[in-house]
């Protein structure tokens, strides 16, 4: 039975041999392998983007699924939003992080309620596919996830965390047309040993034990820059959103890429000693002591972002929040000077710079003030990015030995409104209909009325009228600059009638003035040397279009500097501004003996050359500050310039390409590129180039749009002329704002 037994299984062994050898040789046989991570993510996207595609509204084509925003994916398909980990899931580690990113602006993109009303503003007036220009940035999850569509999921739970950790650490690449130019790929927080990113759920404890991998996975060296910045905070109103034509929204980066912070252009009045990103002011390193991975010998880097959201922490209750967003407002973004007086019966004579200098006021005396505003501390304009809500503005007031005020320009009103009169740093969104668009209904806009922002480095000169008191005494004058997130009408429609937002005082200053005789008093500790005091309000003569008082101004900074080079080419700038090319030239010449290599000088000296019809000096030149500074868009737009009058089309195509690559809508390159193109046969290229000059160019019969609510609303339409008075006396008056006339108009200013 024994033996039996053995032969049988023996048997069965052979049988299975057999079968093994026989089935190994089947050509239809396929060996079984479990699917990898990879490819078991590849069919589970591919699900979900068809089941996604089969609902949704491609208004702008399938192959541009993400329009108006210009946010793409890694392989254009849509993305799983379980894909992304939560903030929650990163802060099981990055516990510091995770807070200030809860309490910051990115964390709150999309849940804010005046952020919601504005956007569902458009929603209910075009569809909420329109809202994906909005939603790139303020939720990204939402977008490429395919869910703003018609019938798409109206409970989001990741619209919680707006901007999140996933969405920023999964950026593959990024470009500077700005409104979402990035392309987001699937999160991975590791890679495996190939360097290839892990899709499946991960463990807390697999990171940690393969740090470097994490790394690898969820930081890129760009991520560092400021062009990471600029995918979001750049922005334009394309016509796929306002049925119109593309159009500038906001140009943080812009004016960072051309302040002395970054350090790429040689145009700045003032100069920095180092360069200075988006991150070395809004993600400064911190010390910390406690245990987030992130934090490296004893700094970590910030994820609040601090900057001038202030309504968030003050809706939220983020104290902490609320507190550094103070500091950082306060911390020397402005220096504000009361610089000068002068006699409104001698308008010639000034009385500057106030406090070194003997004057005298008399009772019953007309005098007008000047208050200079200088940008020193932000990168950008003051206000930056959708100036048109936002608000921020000087509030002026004379007051008498006893306090009693007896003029102010800048209160705010019972019903919280801002003094429609007052100097605030914004513009003035106008429609078709040549209304405000007051709710921030960007799409419907056609122009901008005027814009009193203040660029980085650059001062602003706010001038105030009022008449001394007949008896005698003291006169206390202040200039405070204040700020509050949104203007009294746009919260109001947001929140609720007479909502009430925190107002911070960025920056103030007083001046005490006797009736009588007034001696020169000792500079507090926040006054500009007195060459700089000169020097700001030559800058804001200049951008007021002052080009004779700009001139002399400029000439004082070079009597009290003789040794400063850019006191020169500033007088030089003035001429120049104000066609005297002739007399520009010895003062560059002057400025280039100082300092033979100064490319300031050098590219102003080379538009003098240019007109002087010295081409290849102009060129030699131009090439000089190109080297010194090869992003400077200005070197590269006028070698461009200079090489096409010489017909040197190769050359001209190089440097206007260049141009484009430093922004990819640089109205000239697209114009100049468009006539080079065709000259050197490249029609494809050229109608390229011209197609984006037609839709880029301003609209010449827009500008009416802005005249005719200008001429219905006096009390702001000085506001659209360079140089103009606040009058204290007439505040407040009925009848006291002047007609608006032709010569008044922005399209007519005169110096």
């Amino acid at each position: 039975m024994r033996a039996f037994r053995l032969s049988r299984t023996f048997v069965g062994l052979l049988l299975l041999l057999a079968a093994v050898f026989f089935f190994s040789f089947l050509p239809t046989t396929k060996e079984v392998v479990a699917a990898t991570d990879q490819e078991t993510h590849a069919t589970a996207r591919n699900a979900y983007n068809d089941k996604v595609s089969a609902m949704y509204n491609f208004r702008y084509g399938k192959e541009r699924p993400f329009l108006p925003s210009n946010i793409t994916t890694d392989n254009g398909q849509f993305i799983d939003p379980k894909d992304f980990p939560t903030a929650q899931y990163c802060g099981h580690c990055h516990q510091a992080a995770h807070q200030q990113w809860r309490e910051s602006a990115h964390s709150n993109a999309n849940r804010v309620p005046w952020y919601l009303k504005n956007v569902n503003l458009l929603n209910d007036e075009k569809g909420i596919e329109f809202s994906r220009h909005c939603e790139g940035c303020h939720d990204p999850i939402a977008t490429v996830s395919g869910a703003l569509t018609q019938g798409g999921p109206k409970k989001r739970p990741y619209d919680q965390d707006g901007v999140t950790c996933s969405v920023c650490h999964s950026v593959q690449k990024v470009d500077l047309r700005g409104t979402g130019s990035y392309v987001l790929g699937v999160p991975a927080v590791l890679v495996d040993e190939s360097g290839n990113p892990l899709h499946r759920f991960v463990t807390d404890a697999e990171i940690l034990q393969h740090l470097d991998r994490h790394s690898a996975a969820v930081m890129k060296p760009f991520y560092r820059t400021s062009e990471f910045c600029a995918v979001c905070h750049k922005a334009a109103l394309p016509h796929e959103l306002n049925d119109y034509k593309w159009q500038r929204a906001m140009t943080p980066y812009d004016e960072w890429q051309n302040s002395s912070f970054a350090k790429q252009s040689p145009l700045p009045f003032y100069k920095k000693d180092s360069i200075s990103t988006c991150e070395t002011c809004h993600m400064p390193r911190e010390a910390y002591n406690g245990r987030d991975p992130g934090a490296k010998n004893g700094m970590l880097a910030s994820h609040r972002w601090l900057g001038a959201n202030s309504l968030i922490p003050a809706y939220y209750g983020f104290d902490e929040q609320a507190r550094r967003i103070k500091e950082f407002l306060t911390a020397d973004v402005f220096n504000i000077d009361i610089f000068g007086i002068e006699d409104n019966r001698a308008p010639d004579k000034l009385i500057a710079p106030l406090g070194s200098t003997n004057f005298t006021i008399s009772p019953g005396e007309k005098v007008t003030v000047s208050v200079v505003i200088q940008n020193k501390g932000a990168a950008h304009s003051h206000v930056p990015e959708q100036r048109d809500m936002y608000e921020s503005w000087v509030d002026f007031s004379v007051k008498d030995a006893s306090g009693k005020i007896l003029g102010e320009s800048g209160a705010l009103q019972a019903s919280g409104d801002l003094d429609p009169s007052a100097h605030s740093f914004t513009n003035r969104l106008i429609n078709k209909n040549s209304k405000l668009n007051e709710l921030h209904q960007v799409w419907d806009n056609r122009v901008v009325a005027y814009n009193n922002t203040v660029q980085s480095g650059r001062s602003q000169l706010v001038r105030y009228a009022f008449t001394v008191p007949n008896h005698p005494g003291r006169l206390t004058i202040t200039a405070i600059i204040r700020y509050r997130r949104f203007d009294q009408r746009f919260i109001d429609f947001a929140m609720k009638p007479h909502y009430v937002q925190p107002i911070i005082d960025m920056v103030s200053t007083t001046r005490i003035l006797t009736i009588g005789n007034n001696s020169p008093t000792a500079p507090s500790k926040s006054e500009n040397p007195e060459w700089m005091r000169w020097n700001n309000y030559g800058i804001g003569l200049l951008d007021a279009q002052q080009y004779a008082a700009s001139l002399h101004a400029f000439e004082q900074v070079a009597h009290l500097r003789p040794d400063y080079a850019d006191a020169y080419t500033n007088i030089a700038i003035a001429n120049i501004q104000w066609e005297k090319y002739d007399d520009a030239l010895p003062s560059l010449q002057k400025s280039l003996t100082l300092d033979p290599n100064n490319a300031r000088a050098l590219y102003y000296l080379a538009l003098v050359q240019r007109n002087k019809g010295q081409l290849e000096n102009a060129i030699a030149s131009l090439q000089k500050v190109a080297q010194q500074f090869p992003q400077s868009r200005d070197a590269h737009r006028e070698l461009g310039f200079s090489y096409y009058q010489q017909h040197r089309y190769d050359a001209a195509r190089a440097e206007y390409e260049t141009v484009q690559s430093i922004d990819p809508d640089d109205l000239a390159a697209h114009y100049n590129l468009a006539i080079l193109y065709r000259r050197l046969g490249l029609k494809d290229q050229a109608r390229v180039q011209s197609a984006y000059f037609a839709d880029q160019k301003d609209d010449p019969l827009a500008s009416t749009y802005a005249l005719d609510y200008l001429r219905l609303h006096g009390e702001v339409a000085q506001e659209s002329v360079p140089w103009h008075v606040h009058d204290l006396d007439a505040h407040g008056s009925t009848g006291t704002q002047p007609a608006i006339t032709a010569d008044m108009l922005p399209s007519q200013q005169q110096p």
